[in-house]
């Protein structure tokens, strides 16, 4: 018997530890700006995975003694003209802003990554087309997509991930096909082509796998982009509308109290603030990590 076949097989928690999502995580812990930014975006998902059992009154109740109040027992991050708990309406407004990010950038990946993929793997016309076509989408920004979209079916959550979903697939879609062209020159793809395995295969088994890093890193810096676009389009009112509180609204609804009670701006102005930078802190690092020689570009 040999000495290798003698060896005993390595624990199943120590094969564990070499799985590559955990290697990614243990370097992400290694970079304080990642370690905040994982840090907030739990936090976040949290409260609002939570939200039922931690929000402290209905966001809509009326508290008519408490009008514009500040900080106090009652209203831990004070009141509006309305009266509503901020800290209420903060926490339902975090649930809307993970949702238009997880979906639009769900979206945004389910329809981009095909594209990208058949247009880097049949090129020529099939390459050309779907491309010009991601490029005439990239000349109509989400805001304007949805005003559009609004006048078209009503301000709603659907309009507002589709609006940004859409946005997002010239992105996606660009960034996979980059990655895919030199995936698609590699000798194991033509191999696999001389071989005659069928084209899907090809692309599934081995230019997706080997082009997804690229859309893991795009994928955590758009959803900081849907944060931001959502309050955007909350705050000109072609968003959500009310009564469903949203960190957009919220800044839209203050700005004529700014001189009365700046905490009112100040809220959820900070938290679309804290959540974006925690997004990019997250994006950057995980360029850093699955891409080294991209290590300290900004883009």
């Amino acid at each position: 018997m040999s000495e290798s076949a003698a060896l005993p097989a390595a624990p199943a928690w120590r094969r564990l530890g070499h799985h590559p999502a955990l290697a990614t995580l243990r370097k992400l812990s290694r970079i304080p700006q990642a370690v905040f930014g994982v840090v907030v975006i739990v936090a976040t998902v949290l409260a609002a995975v939570l939200a039922p059992w931690i929000v402290p009154v209905d966001p809509e109740e009326m508290d008519f003694a408490n009008l514009l109040s500040g900080i106090s027992a009652e209203h831990w991050l004070g009141s509006d003209q309305m009266g509503r708990d901020t800290l209420a309406r903060l926490i339902v407004g975090a649930q809307v802003a993970l949702m238009v990010s997880v979906g639009a950038v769900g979206l945004g990946v389910v329809i981009g990554v095909p594209l990208g993929l058949i247009s880097v793997y049949f090129r020529g016309f099939v390459d050309d087309v779907i491309m010009r076509l991601m490029d005439a989408l990239v000349v109509f920004p989400s805001l304007l997509i949805a005003v559009g979209l609004a006048a078209a079916i009503g301000g709603s959550l659907a309009t507002v991930i589709l609006a940004i979903g859409l946005a997002n697939v010239p992105w996606m879609a660009r960034v996979i096909r980059s990655q895919g062209l030199m995936i698609r020159e590699l000798d194991y793809v033509a191999a696999a082509q001389a071989g005659g395995m069928g084209h899907l295969r090809i692309i599934v088994k081995h230019i997706l796998p080997n082009s997804v890093a690229p859309v893991i890193v795009q994928s955590t810096l758009s959803m900081g982009y849907a944060v931001l676009t959502e309050a955007a389009l909350g705050f000109i009112g072609v968003g959500i509308q009310p009564p469903t509180p949203t960190w957009g609204n919220m800044l839209q609804q203050a700005f004529p109290m700014l001189d009365q009670q700046p905490l009112l701006s100040i809220v959820p102005g900070l938290a679309i603030f804290v959540l974006v930078l925690a997004f990019n802190f997250v994006g950057d690092a995980m360029r850093d990590i699955l891409d080294p020689r991209l290590k300290g570009v900004i883009h």
